[in-house]
């Protein structure tokens, strides 16, 4: 490996590293940023180490870890019993979380949003909290899903390059 591809290499980890921060951090698109990095270091390659095919199987983990994070919530709400009103409010949650509380809101934007428009059409308070405990539950859910299929294209990328 020549010194350009040494420099290359430290740079795409360096974007996949902040792919993995978008875990956490809702702002930065995780697992889009991990597939930059290896298209990048693809072509700066010439494609030897990383072929189209395998750029194509990781669009598609790309594209599915991006739908478990966004159906998470959703999907552990109607799990724990959710109904519509728990579903919308669990998004409408989310969305003012996100923009008044940070990440904290985000996480627990969904939970409150799910319990609030629960009770407000008719479920009692333990059915109610019940739909919210789902939306955390998906979220988390959601989110160790995306981690983890970073975490294994960062490696399949590592083994392939060295």
């Amino acid at each position: 490996m020549d010194s350009f591809q040494i420099i290359i290499l430290i740079i795409v980890l360096l974007i996949m590293l902040g792919g993995l921060s978008g875990v956490i951090l809702p702002a930065i698109p995780s697992t889009p940023l991990i597939w930059l990095g290896i298209f990048i270091y693809a072509v700066c390659d010439g494609f030897e180490s990383i072929s189209w095919l395998l750029l194509l199987i990781f669009a598609v983990l790309t594209i599915i870890s991006l739908a478990l994070d966004y159906l998470g919530g959703v999907i552990g709400a109607k799990k724990f019993g959710a109904t519509k009103w728990g579903l919308i409010g669990s998004v409408i949650g989310g969305i003012a979380g996100f923009f008044t509380g940070g990440i904290v809101g985000l996480i627990f934007g969904p939970f409150f949003g799910a319990v609030l428009l629960e009770l407000i059409f008719g479920k009692d308070l333990r059915g109610a909290f019940k739909s919210g405990a789902g939306t955390l539950v998906g979220f988390i859910g959601g989110a160790i899903a995306k981690l983890a299929i970073g975490v294994i294209m960062i490696g399949i990328f590592i083994w392939e390059v060295i």
